[in-house]
């Protein structure tokens, strides 16, 4: 196996590590990781959004490879990488070589399916291809001093609002998704068309946006450097920050969008690896009981109905006018209108630079 394939498999590595290869080569000791021969160990890799790291790290992978353990008697080797979900998308395109893609949006594994590296139809799997979700909300300063509850509050002059660029984040899509069917609820018939009150909001609020990060998990990190009044982002990112005691408060608009996460085996390369089998039964797993319990322990909401009668899950609010993207009319509708060359945000952001 070539250092190429080794870069394009694992992304990029140390020196040290790359001479371990050659001289292990030279000696014909076959290449080694950890004092581990590769060739005699099977081995899945996972490219995933960065915002779940901590569940799949810390508990949903482990337990994983103890259920792989205990039914086929092998022992795995798991790696996951973790980044933007747009850039994960681009960077599988590209020739990473994942196994199993868990992004942020849908959008984001279509194009991975478009380039030809998915071809089975993902989304007539369990829930739908989703394996977590949460809802956009609004993470404020401890006690609230912009006194930010509504949408309209994120447009009031010198308020100061951070979500990541859409152009490399699955979550800020989400956002400014959930900021335009919002303004689809709150329009006012009198006022003209539900999409011009929409578009209006959005332009509003865009002109208040301080930062753009990479991702969702960069966009949190510089709220907690203290910079801005507000973030939209995942619920879940904010939920384990005021339960840490961190100075911030979590405010849930009544009118926010239900974000759902999907997994996908990424078909050309676990053909070329042949751990099908093993790539299958993760993404199986992500539905599973236990999984659905840890992803709700990490503060996601479940997708999956857990059974009757067992440990009670966490409960999470339920808000006032919560909606999909299906009723905006599915994710190709809503990716072409607002993020398009010719889409609503897209154009929003140009016309705000030449100042109008």
């Amino acid at each position: 196996m070539s250092i190429t394939h080794y870069a394009k498999r694992f992304g990029t590595f140390t020196f040290g590590f790359v001479i371990t290869l050659v001289i292990s080569s030279v000696l014909g000791l076959g290449p080694t990781f950890g004092g581990v021969c590769l060739a005699a160990d099977r081995e899945l890799m996972l490219a995933i959004y960065s915002v779940p790291k901590e569940a799949y790290e810390n508990t949903l992978i482990p337990a994983f490879k103890r259920h792989w353990k205990q039914r086929t008697g092998q022992d795995i080797r798991v790696r996951s990488s973790y980044g933007a979900s747009g850039a994960q998308a681009r960077a599988i395109i590209g020739g990473f070589e994942a196994d199993v893609a868990v992004l942020s949006v849908e959008g984001d594994v279509d194009q991975i399916a478009k380039a030809g590296l998915i071809t089975h139809a993902w989304r007539n799997g369990a829930d739908r291809g989703n394996v977590s979700a949460s809802v956009v909300a609004f993470g404020v300063r401890k006690g609230n001093p912009k006194s930010i509850v509504t949408w309209e509050d994120l447009t009031k002059p010198g308020v100061e609002v951070l979500y990541p660029n859409p152009k490399t984040s699955g979550g800020a899509m989400w956002d400014i998704i959930a900021i335009y069917g919002a303004g689809l609820k709150l329009a006012d018939p009198k006022q003209g068309s539900a999409e011009a009150q929409a578009a209006a909001l959005l332009k509003r609020i865009q002109k208040n946006v301080k930062v753009m990060d990479k991702s969702g998990r960069e966009s949190v990190t510089t709220f907690e450097r203290g910079v801005g009044d507000v973030i939209v982002t995942y619920e879940n990112e904010l939920l384990p920050r005021v339960k840490s005691g961190r100075p911030m408060e979590l405010v849930l608009p009544a009118e926010t969008i239900l974000i759902e996460n999907p997994a996908a085996i990424v078909d050309r390369h676990v053909e070329k690896h042949k751990v099908r089998d093993i790539a299958e039964a993760f993404v199986a797993f992500l539905h599973s009981e236990e999984a659905q319990r840890a992803f709700a322990e990490y503060d996601f909401r479940t997708v999956s109905a857990l059974p009757v009668g067992g440990p009670p899950v966490k409960a999470f609010p339920q808000p006032a006018h919560l909606f999909t993207i299906t009723e905006l009319g599915g994710w190709d509708k809503v990716a072409s209108l607002l993020f398009g060359p010719q889409g609503l945000w897209t154009r929003t952001v140009e016309e705000l630079a030449r100042g109008k």
